[in-house]
């Protein structure tokens, strides 16, 4: 499936993309891990993107569109993706969909995982990643794991736990206020398009992970009621025509009805009918001679 995870700062989709990669086998796209790669790597995007990413601001759209026209473009996302953190906006939404559209890749889902505001702060506050994976954690809600679970997949060593610099206290609330004013809009852009599923990202991780798979399960079965009503819909037509063809060999193949024939005491009646007047004039005439 080719499915967009939405949701504010801290809502659990980045956690959630995770445990949806592991079970489906195809690859989680965050926008925010390949801008840290970029960061990481000090390249021109990278730099470009550090200031704003520090101040709790969005990276400029040309700059991510372009990354994530890199990474559809490779094999493991032919089976499908899973984009955490893009679109943030209006604009990357229709630019999105110009580029699926391109690439013959529509989108089948997008769900929105909706997190009371205090809820928000507390958890991003909390979130830790490993600076060599990019694996999210959270001491609060979902601390890293312990014993051979604990390492790390790139070195094999454990986790390096480091908390981003836009996940500190100063910029949270800028970060929501961005949210709100960017990011939430695509709520209504993905339900005009019969996209959005709703679920609410708050309680264990495991009831959460649940719903998540509830919502994919509901829409991967729309595509194919919604390919069955074409079917039919392309079918009625022909099923018309074959019954006006049926008509139209029932009416050739139909023997003509016979005149029906006059029987004698018809005739004689009608005969009868029309012979009255004369015979009153005939007796007229007669009483006029006596």
């Amino acid at each position: 499936m080719r499915i967009v995870l939405l949701g504010a700062p801290g809502s659990g989709k980045g956690t959630q993309a995770q445990r949806l990669a592991e079970r489906s086998g195809i690859p989680q796209i965050s926008t925010g891990d390949l801008l840290r790669a970029a960061v990481a790597g000090g390249t021109e995007l990278g730099l470009k993107a550090k200031a704003a990413m520090e101040e709790g601001r969005l990276v400029d759209d040309s700059l991510v569109l372009g990354m994530i026209r890199e990474r559809l473009g490779q094999p493991d996302t032919r089976a499908g993706f899973i984009l955490d953190g893009f679109p943030r906006n209006l604009v990357q939404a229709a630019a999105l969909d110009g580029l699926l559209a391109e690439l013959k890749q529509p989108l089948d889902a997008v769900v929105q995982l909706e997190v009371e505001p205090a809820e928000l702060v507390q958890r991003i506050s909390g979130r830790r990643c490993c600076a060599d994976c990019g694996r999210v954690f959270n001491v609060l809600t979902s601390p890293p794991p312990t014993g051979a679970a604990a390492v790390c997949p790139s070195t094999g060593a454990p986790h390096r736990l480091v908390q981003r610099p836009d996940d500190n206290e100063a910029t949270v609330a800028e970060r929501l206020r961005v949210y709100a004013e960017k990011t939430r809009p695509l709520i209504a852009f993905y339900q005009s398009r019969g996209l959005l599923r709703v679920i609410d990202g708050q309680g264990e991780l495991d009831a959460v992970t649940q719903r998540l798979a509830r919502a994919l399960a509901g829409a991967a079965a729309m595509p194919a009621r919604r390919s069955g009503a074409r079917a039919a819909a392309r079918a009625r037509p022909a099923t018309r025509a074959a019954k006006s063809r049926t008509r139209g060999a029932r009416a050739a193949t139909r023997r003509p009805k016979a005149p029906r024939k006059k029987t004698p005491a018809r005739t004689a009646a009608k005969g009868g009918r029309r012979s009255a007047p004369a015979a009153k004039r005939r007796a007229a005439r007669r009483r006029g001679r006596r």
